[in-house]
């Protein structure tokens, strides 16, 4: 039996504890809505520490969204030529936030990963709950 890497489980949603049970419900861009499981259904750790824990993803997404844009931003500098006319901000407006809203569920799903995984002190790794 394998232990799972933590980067695994993170890539993967799988639930911080025993890195086997899934966090969500549904894919990342799938048909069906992608939720967030109340608790794993290997270990059965509470995603939901406290009411209202998932309020502190908001910071996460924010963050992962202000670098998209920015990347998003210097990408479109780089392939528009460096090309910053006032006629071209619409370009940048389009892509940006276009660009948002595709990674929108991309960015829900993964910042209550990245909180679960590496900003939650009362969750940790137990290898006796990693048996698959």
């Amino acid at each position: 039996m394998q232990k799972t890497s933590k980067i695994s489980a993170m890539v993967n949603g799988k639930c911080p504890h025993c890195r086997r049970g899934n966090i969500f419900t549904g894919n990342v861009y799938g048909f069906n809505i992608q939720k967030t499981n109340t608790v794993c259904g290997n270990c059965g750790q509470r995603f939901e520490i406290e009411p209202g824990y998932f309020y502190a993803a908001m910071y996460v997404s924010y963050a992962m969204n202000v670098a998209e844009m920015l990347a998003l931003g210097i990408a479109t500098y780089t392939f528009s030529g460096g090309n910053l006319e006032f006629d071209s901000l619409w370009l940048y407006l389009t892509v940006i936030f276009t660009g948002c809203l595709i990674l929108s569920p991309f960015n829900y799903r993964y910042s209550r990963v990245i909180l679960l995984h590496w900003l939650s002190p009362k969750i940790r790794y137990n290898v006796l709950y990693d048996k698959g």
